[in-house]
């Protein structure tokens, strides 16, 4: 069973307008702001044909969608995966807003999909479906309107075609268009581990809130791509005993520790964590269930759920990915005394080294990868104890509290701009 497999079936947006609606009824708004915060602002599908390589042309569907504006330009990455619909879009979309303003982040979010496998199109089909999609959307981007990143299924190349198709629409090189580009076309040194650094700091903190020291402590990780392979050797570095990781195709384990450079010299020959020869193999599913002490699902969407939460046995989770955890699981895990620090928290590094790279790229100016790196660890660590704080002082759980403090953020900003006309 592969990590895609065992996502459940209904749609994140559920999850996420339940999340929403919580944090609405503890800041006492009304059923106007709930809605206004609940609707996305712009919606756009299109049709992109592609001529493969042996001149078919096959056409694939794409989405881009803006759910806020209201403290800023929108925000959010682009995800090519088989598993893309517009529901899963208008949630991720949803969530990068909330990411944003937890972290006091000028943005509003945005997020965009393509319904495809990338592993199935050569390197010159994913360019012209890029430039294709890209010019489809062209009306809704741009660096004060809407900046794409990289997600699932996307890298800093396909952030680079984006740039250059819109450049070349507009007539003239729009560095600002896009983040998570190449050093040389104006990206941001620390860009590309920012997601997985974050994600460590937060881990690294909550461990330590919960009694457990990281010299001491056991993780699992799901995902072994953008945010988890990183997110694992950062742990690994900082003394946690890494031991087991998934991928797509399957999973390993080790119980004294997986070596995660050997391990990556492995991924880098062969595509895949599975035939690591240094590991045992698992069921995807059962990494899940180890007993640990952190686990970080940095996969997909929905893989805790009401039919595996009970079974889950680490003491610490950490959302590496956007709404791993469901609505139910998340509160069946919270009666067992599970700590669940949410995604809108431990994976806003991405986005917020992303508003660096924009930042540098308006001044024309470039930090230095120890400055990024500061930067990200001083603005998680506040994050973290303003979500802590604020989660102790309602009596709530550290998503409650933090999907409050970011609605209250965005509703304040809806309330100060006033309803148009």
């Amino acid at each position: 069973m592969t990590a895609i497999e065992v996502r459940r079936a209904a749609s994140p947006l559920d999850d996420a307008r339940t999340s929403l609606g919580e944090a609405i009824d503890i800041l006492g708004y009304s059923d106007g702001m709930r809605q206004m915060l609940a609707t996305p602002r712009r919606e756009m599908t299109v049709a992109i044909p592609l001529r493969r390589d042996n001149g078919q042309v096959e056409v694939f569907t794409g989405h881009r969608v803006q759910h806020n504006l209201s403290r800023g330009p929108a925000k959010g990455g682009l995800r090519y995966s088989a598993a893309v619909d517009l529901d899963e879009v208008r949630a991720l979309a949803m969530w990068m807003t909330w990411k944003c303003a937890l972290l006091d982040v000028p943005y509003g979010g945005a997020k965009g999909g393509v319904a495809v496998d990338p592993r199935q199109l050569t390197l010159d089909e994913l360019e012209r479906l890029t430039r294709r999609y890209t010019s489809e959307i062209l009306p809704m981007i741009g660096p004060a309107r809407d900046i794409p990143a990289p997600d699932i299924g996307t890298n800093e190349q396909t952030m680079a075609w984006i740039m250059d198709t819109y450049s070349t629409n507009v007539g003239y090189t729009v560095p600002g268009v896009v983040t998570g580009k190449p050093l040389s076309l104006g990206g941001s040194r620390g860009r590309a581990s920012a997601t997985s650094r974050g994600v460590t700091v937060i881990a690294l903190e909550a461990l330590r809130h919960r009694g457990i020291e990281p010299s001491s402590a056991t993780a699992a990780v799901q995902g072994f791509g953008k945010v988890g392979r990183d997110a694992a050797r950062f742990l690994f570095e900082a003394g946690v005993r890494v031991q087991a990781v998934s991928d797509v195709d399957g999973a390993v384990f080790a119980s004294g520790g997986l070596d995660l450079d050997a391990l990556g010299e492995h991924v880098d020959l062969t595509g895949s964590v599975v035939g690591f020869a240094a590991a045992e193999p698992i069921d995807p599913a059962d990494l899940l269930e180890l007993e640990l002490g952190l686990l970080v699902p940095a996969a997909v969407e929905g893989v805790i759920h009401e039919g595996n939460a009970d079974r889950i046995r680490a003491r610490v989770v950490v959302e590496g990915a956007n709404g791993p955890t469901t609505s139910e699981a998340d509160r069946m895990l919270a009666e067992r005394d599970v700590f669940v620090v949410p995604d809108i928290l431990a994976n806003a590094g991405g986005v917020l080294v992303s508003y660096f790279e924009w930042v540098q790229g308006n001044q024309s100016y470039w930090w230095s990868q120890r400055e990024v790196e500061d930067r990200l660890r001083d603005r998680m660590s506040s994050a973290w104890h303003a979500v802590l704080e604020g989660a102790q002082q309602r009596g709530t759980s550290l998503r409650t509290a933090a999907t409050c403090i970011a609605v209250e953020r965005v509703a304040e900003a809806h309330r100060l701009r006033g309803l148009y006309p």
